[in-house]
This record gives C-alpha cells, structure tokens and sequence, in this order.
C-alpha cells in the first residue's frame, strides 16, 4: 500500500470534461513505492503544485493536503500536464531512493534460461548485461555514480530505471513488471 504520493497535476476547479454542477478540486499523483497512479480529493485551498509529495497513507489525522484517495487510475485517464510531469517526478522518486535501485542492479536475475531481468531495461543490450553481471560478482555496485564508473556503457543507470517505470505505466499489457504494481 502507498503511504506517500507526489502530485501530477492539480486541478482546483476539479476536470474540465466533469458533467457535475459543483466540480470539486482533483489532483493527479503517482506513489512513491509501488507507483501506482491516483486521483485524490484534496483538502480546501490545498494549494498543491506538481512535484509535492503527500501523504496518502491510512492515518487520517497525518493528512495534511489530501482529503481521500478517490481511485486509482491507468495512464490514459491522466491530464495531458501530468503525462508530461510524470517522468520528471519519478526521477525526482529514483534519485531519492537510490538505494533500492541500485539494489536491483545488484540482485537482478534471469527470467529464463535466455532471458534476464535487466534486459526489460529499455537499451540496455546483452553485452551490457553481461558487464553489469561480471562487475557485480567482483563487488556489489553502491551508487549510480560506481555503476557508471563501472559501466562504461551505461551512462545514466537512474534513466533507464525512469524509462521502464514509464514504460510499465503506460503500457499496462506488458508481460513482466518490475517496477510498477499491477
């Protein structure tokens, strides 16, 4: 379950496409964890501005901004401002928990006996694979920044983290997800 959120978009008038007479502010977020997408029903004059994170957890009383979290949504009932918000929030949500990507990089492993995890990550190639697998055996990688060192090939490790997360989003029919909660 989400505890945090970080806002998309923020709709003080509520949707514009919305039939009802009293339109009720909305906003658009992403979770932190498992990057489920929400619409949430904020509080009166919130204020909220695209990148905020918010707590959406169960603690009522922990709610600063949120009201409740309407429903969850797919990647197609966003607004076109939170699509477009959307990847540079989850490199805002990459960067600040390094740690568990670079554990992926770490653990990854083989989906089948031709196939590996890390090869779901848009780009990277066999051969890249392959030097993440053999630098990993000498020594677990600590930050992205040992990754690239490491890596010659792989220049922005956090991005092709973003570009999967992405994919897994807007793609819901994909077969293996990593990332994402389904």
């Amino acid at each position: 379950m989400e505890e945090y959120a970080y806002i998309l978009d923020y709709l003080p008038h509520g949707h514009p496409d919305s039939r009802k007479f009293k339109k009720e502010p909305i906003a658009y977020a992403v979770g932190e964890s498992e990057f489920k997408l929400f619409e949430l029903i904020p509080k009166e004059n919130a204020g909220l501005i695209a990148g905020d994170r918010v707590y959406i957890g169960k603690n009522v009383e922990e709610r600063e901004h949120i009201q409740h979290v309407k429903k969850r949504v797919r990647y197609d009932e966003l607004t076109s401002a939170a699509q477009g918000e959307l990847p540079y929030v989850l490199e805002e949500i990459v960067g600040n928990n390094e740690e568990r990507f670079v554990k992926f990089f770490n653990e990854a492993l083989p989906l089948t006996t031709k196939f590996h995890t890390l090869e779901l990550l848009p780009g990277l190639g066999k051969k890249t694979m392959w030097t993440i697998i053999d630098e990993r055996k000498k020594q677990p990688f600590k930050s992205f920044e040992d990754i690239k060192s490491r890596v010659p090939a792989l220049h922005h490790p956090e991005k092709l983290i973003v570009d999967r997360i992405m994919k897994e989003l807007s793609e819901p029919e994909q077969k293996y997800h990593i990332f994402v909660a389904k």
